[in-house]
């Protein structure tokens, strides 16, 4: 009984999950037809992105091969002394021995060391140094093109071919503030020159660099391009395009062809903490280098228009406080006295967004906008004035040598801001708010608002009192604005800060 008791244990088993398995195939068939049965949808996706590999890398060869000879090394003198009053003569500086107590041994240490370099007292030796850097031509007629810092104090210049056949050439002028010199070699001969490019960088694109690095002249680099637009702190019209191809001392002022044989940019700064190439460099924009280098041949020097204001980005706290719907654009901090843009009607606060149509994405876009056009050129000015679009025309004019500037005087008897964060008193000569005292945990602190700072106007109204601001502030509260913008005077520059509310 027992022994047929167990026989047929199995069998109920088997059976048993013979039933299963049928079930659960009977589900998974479910599930297969699922979009019939269960209405289960399967999510959509996007394709993903899909290129062509290249067959082959490019060869460089037929390109270097035509646009080698327009490349030149530029060979430059200059009268230079022995050692001058901030060089030791191992690239360190020298201390001013005035900077030391008088009598103390270090006075008298620095001061027998800087005769002992001067000669004992005598005139420092002079002597010609000689500098090397790159350029090319740009017609047959042999205009060239390099950079600045490469012929800058001198007057002798050297150029040679690719055939090693030497030239001297004639400075017709510079633009420091970009960078680029234009010289000229009188020769009866016609030179291979080249052109700058019409078109649009791109990034990731093939580019060879072309130039005279540590004086080897004629060294051919290949790369990509890495960015655009780069701002290197060079000056207000920085728009580098960065490039990846080994640049080194020496390639200065040199070109950097695209696959056509054009020109897209002209070497002129690298990055490199050790001092030599690690696969970043800066290039001049062909369209930036154009421009200059006609005015250069032209006139001698560069000619750029001039609005007359000082500008300052707006930041994500300050579009809040203009009511403007992005951080982008120029705002005026103060329009020049008799400038073109004071003359048509533009005043502090302004929101500049735009000129003749061309988007204003930043200050420092601004400058190069107005740089573009030749003085005494009307533009359309796209400006937000109080959360309202208006449109004003400006008469460009020339950019000037100097700049009007003034001053504020030192304040008294304050009175609290809390929500600012600061202590105010009038000014004496009643134009604007003095900041007597500021709290180094406030917002104003923060925003870097220091004692002495003038505090010209508060959400867009002049200020002359404390009672002005409190009032101004308490009135934005109410308003529902995150921020408060305030017009500050800091020394001779003026500009806005947008003061969040709520510390204290």
């Amino acid at each position: 009984m027992s022994d047929l008791n167990s026989s047929r244990q199995p069998r109920h088993g088997i059976r048993s999950r013979v039933l299963l398995g049928t079930a659960a195939a009977a589900l998974i068939v479910g599930g297969l037809a699922g979009g019939a049965v269960m209405d289960v949808r399967t999510p959509a996706y996007a394709e993903p992105v899909r290129v062509q590999s290249q067959a082959q890398l490019p060869n460089f060869a037929d390109l270097v091969d035509k646009v080698k000879p327009a490349v030149v090394s530029v060979r430059v003198k200059a009268e230079v002394s022995d050692v001058s009053d901030e060089d030791s003569g191992n690239g360190l500086p020298i201390p001013n021995p005035g900077q030391f107590p008088p009598g103390s041994p270090m006075e008298r240490f620095f001061k027998q060391f800087q005769d002992q370099q001067n000669g004992l007292g005598k005139r420092p030796q002079m002597h010609r140094a000689v500098g090397l850097g790159s350029g090319f031509f740009i017609s047959e007629d042999g205009y060239l093109v390099t950079n600045n810092h490469v012929v800058d104090g001198s007057s002798d210049f050297t150029i040679t071919d690719s055939n090693g056949k030497e030239y001297s050439a004639r400075l017709i002028g510079t633009d420091p503030k970009t960078d680029l010199a234009l010289l000229k070699v009188d020769a009866p001969e016609k030179f291979t020159y080249v052109e700058f490019s019409p078109g649009t960088v791109r990034v990731g694109e093939w580019v060879v660099a072309v130039g005279n690095p540590f004086g080897l002249g004629g060294t051919v680099t290949a790369g990509i391009v890495s960015a655009l637009g780069r701002d290197i702190g060079a000056s207000s019209y920085d728009d580098f395009i960065q490039i990846d191809a080994s640049v080194n001392k020496g390639n200065s002022g040199g070109p950097t062809f695209n696959m056509d044989g054009q020109v897209i940019g002209i070497n002129t700064a690298i990055y490199s903490p050790s001092g030599g190439n690690v696969g970043i460099a800066f290039d001049i924009p062909a369209a930036t280098a154009q421009r200059v280098i006609a005015d250069l041949k032209d006139h001698g020097e560069v000619v750029r228009g001039w609005l007359g204001v000082q500008i300052q980005p707006i930041t994500r706290d300050i579009a809040d406080s203009l009511k403007l719907a992005d951080a982008k654009g120029a705002l005026v901090a103060e329009p020049q006295a008799d400038s073109p843009a004071a003359q048509a009607g533009i005043k502090s606060g302004d929101a500049i967004l735009s000129v003749d149509g061309k988007p204003v994405e930043d200050a420092r876009k601004l400058s190069q906008i107005i740089a573009g056009y030749a003085p005494g050129t009307t533009v359309k000015i796209g400006i937000v004035r109080g959360g309202k679009d208006q449109t004003v025309e400006v008469k460009l004019g020339k950019l000037p040598n100097e700049e009007k500037m003034a001053s504020a005087d030192e304040p008294a008897k304050p009175a609290s801001v809390a929500d600012l964060g600061l202590a105010l008193t009038s000014a004496p000569d009643d134009k604007g708010v003095v900041v007597s005292e500021v709290d180094p945990n406030g917002t104003a602190a923060e925003q870097g608002i220091q004692a002495g700072d003038v505090i010209l106007a508060v959400g867009g109204s002049e200020v002359r009192r404390p009672a002005d601001v409190e009032r101004e502030v308490v009135d934005a509260k109410k308003s529902g604005m995150k921020a408060v913008l305030v017009r500050v005077k800091s020394g001779d520059h003026t500009r806005f800060v947008a003061l969040p509310f709520g510390k204290a």
